[in-house]
């Protein structure tokens, strides 16, 4: 029986704002956003605390910023881009891509922007969700859809003294371009996905540049490069090209991630090989052997989250920088301090720290109370964080994640958001066919799926590998991985289209 459904009707409770919310407007939102309207569920709001669309490509803004993965890859399947610049776009693009989509598909009027949410609860007495902004205003719907991405607020560092330097003070998260770096002293905290781009942006500018690394990254060469107008018309004039490329892309992360990551225990080869191509590499492009020695990461690639790049090793060949190993002790008015009692002065001081991960308030962004007067935090706080499929957990009816514990089983955040949504459209669709407006996932199968990704886990280089001196944001406080799905993107692709809806409890309540 096909899935496509009439058009949404307004429920008959008058106290009903909408028949969906979606909390964020970043590309989990809008993906969201566009396929309810596609099966003709048109009855909804987006809020978005934030005055713009596009999530983390609206808030980061820093120099250098691109994709991680390639082009072909980052967007949604149904709509591919011809017109990226370059093989990894940079940041500008991405946004641009996110307002197009939004504005294309007409997303854009069903945002209300400048809406915070602080909390949802379950009504079950009217089978209905109340959200309360942070301004105390409420809405009502039947449906709850939690599109707040992965990361919460900018982290940053637990450094004694930080809260009283008296120059510049920047988080990556949130970079002042009005600040000239010009002719400064700079020190950069943190050696991660958003430094290696950053830090050789700003070398060229700055007089001297302090690198401060706790944890090397794993680095591959970047086939970067930029995509010529001859390409970008062939795209467009013949879209299954691109459709080919995107296909080849996958492919290749399927094999990175996919296999090397979460079957590492079955192919430890693949990435024996990788950290032999990361450690060549390092020597190729560094000159000092001392350097290099300390840039090459001791721990299984990928227990972090590696990268690819040409230009971040080369900077520790330049006069003007210096890699610092040691760690800080304290920062003072004008300097940062480390534990050997080196005092580097420096004017500016940018913390490339990433973000804080899988923490109450952070996955789902707000408080969620389920029927039972528990509110999901707080319950994942005891029970450890787990979700059938990522995406739904008992006692929270018609309450949906597009990004929950053990969802993501892609490289590609667009392989995410497809999966998750192809999973809540048909949870949707199926309760539009059997007449029911209540939606749950059974206690037992919930619990079977955590327990395969337990089970399952062990296969991946987190739990099978050398991943001790990683300091790896994977892990959370009980030592799991919920941020990772141990299985291949096109197992969880297939799943996504294939689970059983038996699993779900559906019903009419009036």
């Amino acid at each position: 029986m096909s899935e496509s459904v009439r058009a949404a009707d307004r429920p008959a409770d008058s106290s009903q704002n909408y028949e969906v919310v979606i909390v964020g407007s970043g590309f989990s939102g809008i993906g969201a956003a566009i396929k309810l309207k596609q099966m003709g569920m048109h009855d909804f709001v987006i809020l978005e605390k934030a005055d713009d669309l596009g999530g983390t490509w609206r808030d980061n803004t820093y120099p250098g910023l691109t994709v991680d993965v390639a082009s072909m890859s980052y967007s949604y399947a149904f709509e591919p881009n011809p017109n990226w610049s370059r093989v990894y776009a940079p940041g500008p693009e991405v946004k641009a891509y996110a307002d197009h989509c939004a504005d294309k598909y007409d997303v854009r009027r069903h945002i209300r922007f400048g809406s915070a949410v602080a909390r949802a609860a379950y009504d079950r007495g009217r089978n209905l969700w109340t959200t309360v902004l942070a301004n105390g205003e409420t809405l009502v719907s039947r449906y709850l859809v939690s599109a707040t991405g992965l990361f919460g607020g900018n982290k940053m560092p637990a450094i004694a003294g930080i809260e009283g330097f008296k120059g510049k003070l920047m988080h990556t998260g949130r970079w002042d371009h009005a600040h000239d770096l010009a002719g400064e002293r700079v020190a950069v905290i943190g050696t991660g996905a958003t430094a290696i781009q950053l830090i050789p942006e700003i070398v060229g500018k700055v007089a001297h540049l302090d690198v401060y690394q706790r944890t090397p990254i794993w680095l591959l060469p970047k086939f970067d490069g930029q995509i010529g107008e001859a390409w970008k018309k062939a795209f467009r004039t013949a879209p299954v090209f691109q459709k080919s490329l995107r296909l080849f892309s996958n492919a290749l992360l399927e094999m990175l991630f996919g296999v090397g990551f979460s079957h590492y225990k079955q192919w430890p080869a693949l990435y024996n090989w990788l950290e032999k191509q990361g450690v060549k590499h390092i020597r190729n492009q560094v000159k000092d052997p001392a350097i290099q020695e300390k840039l090459i990461p001791r721990y299984s690639f990928f227990c972090k989250r590696p990268s690819f790049s040409n230009v971040y090793f080369p900077v520790f060949n330049r006069d003007n920088v210096e890699l610092v190993t040691d760690p800080i002790e304290r920062i003072t008015a004008d300097a940062v301090i480390t534990r050997d009692g080196t005092e580097r002065r420096i004017d500016t001081l940018i913390c490339a720290t990433g973000f804080a991960v899988f923490e109450k308030g952070i996955v789902p962004a707000f408080d969620v109370v389920g029927k039972s007067g528990v509110e999901l935090g707080d319950w994942w706080s005891k029970n450890r964080f787990q979700a059938f499929d990522g995406i739904t957990v008992p006692d929270y009816p018609n309450f949906f994640m597009i990004f929950g514990p053990y969802a993501a089983a892609s490289a590609s955040w667009f392989g995410l958001i497809d999966t998750q949504v192809r999973h809540l459209t048909r949870c949707l669709a199926a309760a539009r066919r059997r007449g029911s407006n209540y939606i749950e996932v059974k206690q037992a199968a919930h619990d079977a799926d955590f327990r395969k990704m337990l089970r399952k886990r062990n296969n991946q280089v987190l739990f099978h590998g050398n991943c001790g001196l990683s300091n790896s944001y994977y892990y959370d406080a009980n030592g799991d991985a919920p941020l990772i799905r141990p299985v291949t993107q096109l197992g969880m692709w297939l799943r996504s289209r294939t689970f059983s809806l038996d699993n779900y409890e559906f019903a009419a309540i009036s």
